[in-house]
């Protein structure tokens, strides 16, 4: 059964919004289009928020955070047991995400969804956890309906309480051993391709331990075929908890009208996910760069996404969508502060 709250319609991009803030653009001291991309993200801001000029001063990270069955098969070269202790040092602040949230001044929180050891109570970590992490998706179905729909609900509460607070921009961040290759699997089931075409390094696998991994996801692919009818499907038998709590909260996001930033190659593929769900949520998702991981580039032109940087990142935790932050501050301040011609007493184009 799925969740009744996913047939909760979208917030529609403000269009008036949009063209007003296209003629204020034209009205600036410059030539038009002469700044790019920050140019366009103003005005999609302005069309997210239904004002002539867009402000972006409250963002909302949560990194989601759970185990994966997966990791048996040895597909990864990290053991299970970095999860729970990096969850530890987004506690402490230690992580790169951590240092990010505080220089952008960024509320933080971390969500745990699915850990394989239960963790002590830490400060600003949520225990949500749904099981001691998925199943080995190569031989199971990664989680029960049950478990896929209490995920998405989850994604869900956490962007209602981040609505709560007025949140003007969320970005989702992930943590969890061998989540490259639940990744891989959902975006290869999602797509109809072979592990080959998307799976990569991930954690640093060398050449024989990535031909492994396709092997592992091929085999699982073909082993599931029969069962996978739907969007709601692959999530089921591949998807990570902390996976589907990001469609849940991608989804949620586009009903309550916060913008996305995506982040790499794990919340893509949850991103594609939650397009196949809902198409309407498209609007809503900005893609902040551009990762290392391999198949990011397969899922960037699924999705028709251009991401805005290319920093040859790839470590997830969000961290590629906080580093993309500030350029969206600087296009709202841009198009807020900056004088018109009529205002500076500059001459217009002729």
């Amino acid at each position: 059964m799925i969740p009744a709250w996913l047939e909760i319609p979208c917030r529609a991009i403000d269009q008036s919004a949009i063209h007003a803030a296209e003629i204020h653009q034209q009205q600036l001291t410059k030539p038009p289009g002469s700044l790019g991309v920050l140019e366009t993200l103003a005005i999609r801001f302005a069309g997210m928020q239904g004002v002539k000029r867009s402000t972006l001063e409250r963002a909302h990270i949560t990194v989601f955070a759970g185990d994966h069955g997966i990791a048996e098969e040895g597909v990864s070269a990290f053991p299970q047991a970095v999860t729970a202790e990096m969850i530890r040092n987004f506690a402490r602040g230690g992580a790169a995400i951590s240092v990010l949230a505080r220089e952008n001044h960024a509320h933080l929180e971390v969500v745990n969804v699915g850990t394989v050891s239960e963790i002590e109570p830490l400060k600003g970590v949520m225990d949500a956890r749904i099981a001691p992490g998925t199943a080995n998706f190569s031989k199971h179905p990664a989680m029960s309906e049950q478990q896929r729909n209490q995920a998405l609900e989850i994604g869900r509460s956490v962007v209602i309480h981040a609505s709560e607070f007025d949140a003007q921009l969320f970005i989702a961040g992930e943590m969890g051993i061998a989540n490259t290759s639940a990744a891989t699997a959902l975006s290869c089931s999602l797509l109809n391709l072979p592990a080959k075409i998307l799976a990569g390094p991930g954690t640093g696998l060398d050449a024989d331990g990535v031909k492994h991994k396709i092997e592992v996801i091929d085999n699982a692919l073909a082993h599931h075929q029969k069962s996978i009818n739907s969007a709601f499907d692959a999530l089921q038998y591949f998807a990570g908890f902390e996976m589907v709590a990001i469609v849940g909260a991608y989804i949620s996001c586009a009903q309550h009208g916060i913008p996305v930033l995506v982040d790499g190659f794990i919340t893509s593929a949850a991103a594609l996910a939650a397009i196949r769900i809902k198409p309407e949520i498209k609007p809503w998702l900005i893609y902040s760069h551009r990762s290392q991981e391999p198949g990011h580039a397969t899922l960037m032109k699924a999705l028709n996404a251009q991401p805005l940087l290319d920093l040859q990142m790839r470590l997830g935790e969000g961290s590629g969508a906080a580093t993309a932050l500030p350029l969206l501050r600087l296009a709202c301040n841009l198009h807020n502060q900056m004088a018109t011609f009529e205002e500076a007493a500059v001459s217009g184009k002729l």
